[in-house]
């Protein structure tokens, strides 16, 4: 499989565009702040990795998430030369939420919102004509499994072009509930420390697109190409992440690639900063990579943009295309002292590195057992 990217597109707390994104990464910019959208006086922890898009500290709106979504596809599709009209063309969503605060504030404070709009074809069809639209909610995974799709059909000849995306805004329920499962919230998203406390929430889109190989481009420019995508779906437990199937949707993704561990100059971890998340994920990496452990450059994102969820692995997608075209990787940070599973690996630490990355595989880990790899080549 080599399928090409030739759009790209990215919304987070550190940026309201993929350069803009990108260039915040690599200079160790977090986008965590106090936080906005929901009442400090209910929440042990008050902090999120919000995109500032409302009037004032309180004050909530509907269709936010929406509102991101657009934003990544308008700019991937504009990056791509495609223009504002996209009806011939399946646009693919992940989410792990859809508009679900949006439902939260029409049931609490009676805010207008319609049923309509709780997929995200609506505005889709409104914004840029698509008629061929499809959510799939699969947790923080999702993303790279609407990308798994995306590369089917055009493999299939169902498809020319295809607009892959994610998206998730931070929902008061979602909030609520990882706030209940740690009553001592941290500071900061520290990913692979000894003394990492768990995760934080972060607003987030991406959007990529996908053509035929053998199709005149319209614009825009080659990104890369996709090589493969490994998926798994364990469901042994509704949270906890199982380190033979993590390690298990590594290996397909090199299958379906026709790549090898030793292949790889970069990867982007899902690295959630939750004890035993970071745990499974690095002991799965080192069981797959075994003696070309230490060989990769190795870092996260999401210590900057927290945890984006049903967007989050194509928003690291995103991060490591521009990787790729500018030969500058984004550090890790927050990470003072490495926990032992992780010695020996070339992680990006306090600073960019320069590092050239012909291939690099990307992470995506999420509840239910449901996980995603993808390897992703260089232009």
């Amino acid at each position: 499989m080599r399928v090409p990217i030739t759009g790209v597109g990215a919304v987070a707390s550190i940026g309201r565009d993929a350069e803009e994104v990108f260039a915040a990464l690599c200079a160790g910019r977090s986008g965590l702040g106090a936080m906005r959208g929901f009442d400090h006086a209910l929440y042990n922890g008050r902090q999120l990795f919000e995109i500032d898009d409302r009037p004032e500290p309180g004050a909530d709106r509907a269709l936010r998430a929406t509102g991101f979504l657009l934003d990544a596809v308008g700019q991937a599709a504009a990056d791509a030369g495609l223009g504002d009209n996209l009806s011939g063309i399946p646009v693919l969503v992940g989410t792990g939420l859809r508009e679900l605060r949006s439902a939260e504030l029409w049931w609490r404070d009676g805010t207008p919102f319609g049923a309509d709009r709780l997929h995200f074809g609506t505005a889709l069809r409104e914004r840029f004509g698509t008629a061929d639209t499809l959510t799939v909610s699969n947790a923080c995974s999702a993303s790279l499994y609407t990308l798994a799709l995306g590369a089917d059909l055009l493999a299939l000849g169902e498809a020319d072009t295809v607009i892959v995306a994610g998206v998730d805004a931070i929902t008061e329920s979602m909030h609520g509930l990882a706030d209940r499962v740690q009553p001592d919230p941290p500071a900061a998203l520290r990913t692979l420390d000894v003394n990492r406390k768990g995760t934080i929430l972060g607003d987030g889109a991406a959007a990529v697109v996908l053509r035929r190989e053998d199709l005149p481009w319209p614009g825009g420019r080659l990104w890369g190409r996709l090589r493969g995508v490994g998926m798994t779906c364990d469901a042994k437990h509704p949270t906890a992440p199982d380190r033979e199937q993590v390690a298990e949707a590594m290996r397909q993704a090199h299958r379906h690639a026709g790549t090898r561990p030793g292949d790889i100059d970069l990867v982007l971890l899902h690295g959630t900063g939750t004890p035993l998340n970071d745990l499974v994920e690095i002991t799965a990496y080192g069981e797959v990579f075994g003696d070309a452990a230490g060989g990769p450059v190795v870092t996260g994102i999401k210590p900057m943009t927290g945890h984006t969820s049903g967007s989050a692995g194509l928003l690291s997608l995103v991060v490591t295309l521009q990787a790729m075209a500018t030969g500058k990787v984004p550090p890790l940070v927050n990470l003072a002292e490495p926990i032992e599973e992780a010695a020996g690996l070339r992680l990006v630490r306090d600073r960019e590195a320069k590092h050239e990355v012909s291939l690099a595989q990307v992470h995506g880990f999420g509840f239910g057992g449901i996980n995603a790899v993808a390897i992703v080549e260089g232009a």
